[in-house]
């Protein structure tokens, strides 16, 4: 009965997550600020709540990592040049904690694919910062983020290269759709700037939805195993 009833729970969770998402996609399309601040924390909230009824361990660190996700959509939802600064900061912070979680759950056997996998992708986040018009005091910040990406890549790739196991499939998954997030906010933010946000911003959202959803089916494949 009890079980049941967590079963139900869950699913009912995981219905709110993705019908939040729509509304927050349609708003972002739609530019209807209001329903943005409603919808957009809601995001890592509902997948905090989803978290802690299917976790067997229920990760503080995991927690902190969605609650920084929270701060940083909040940062981003203005367009001005303070919040950006101040959520690129915290995404900073966001993107170290999301490498530490993952090096405690992958262990990288063989290094030669990490490193063949993490310089192309080095190569290509390099362009796009030397490319670009980044303010001064963003700059050290975009670089650091960019290595910290290339690295991502790189151990997600190596990964599923040498065992191609249902949780390296799911970390692939997750950080080829957290590098085409980032991807698409940078060229947002430093490209376009606000010409084509009304295309981009739902595109960065849809991406950040299913990223962080398959992250966290990454996290808990990854807790059963070790179960």
């Amino acid at each position: 009965m009890e079980f049941e009833f967590k079963k139900s729970t869950v699913k009912i969770i995981a219905i709110m997550y993705f019908l939040n998402a729509v509304i927050e996609i349609l708003a972002e399309t739609f530019s209807f600020k209001m329903v943005i601040l409603i919808t957009k924390p809601l995001i890592p909230l509902l997948l905090m709540i989803l978290y802690h009824y299917t976790s067997l361990k229920r990760d503080k660190l995991f927690y902190v990592i969605l609650f920084l996700s929270l701060i940083t959509n909040l940062f981003f939802i203005p367009n001005s040049k303070e919040c950006l600064f101040y959520g690129l900061i915290t995404y900073t912070f966001h993107r170290i904690l999301l490498l530490i979680l993952i090096f405690r759950i992958v262990r990288i056997k063989n290094y030669v694919p990490f490193f063949l996998s993490t310089l192309p992708l080095g190569f290509i986040f390099f362009f796009l910062v030397t490319s670009s018009d980044i303010p001064e005091n963003s700059y050290y910040l975009i670089v650091f983020q960019s290595v910290m990406a290339a690295v991502l890549g790189g151990i997600a790739i190596a990964s599923y290269s040498v065992n191609d196991s249902k949780e390296n499939s799911l970390l692939l998954i997750s950080i080829l759709l957290f590098l085409a997030l980032q991807l698409v906010v940078y060229i947002e933010k430093y490209f376009f700037k606000d010409s084509h946000s009304i295309y981009l911003r739902p595109l960065a959202m849809t991406l950040n939805v299913c990223a962080f959803y398959v992250f966290y089916k990454f996290v808990i494949a990854s807790e059963k195993i070790k179960q």
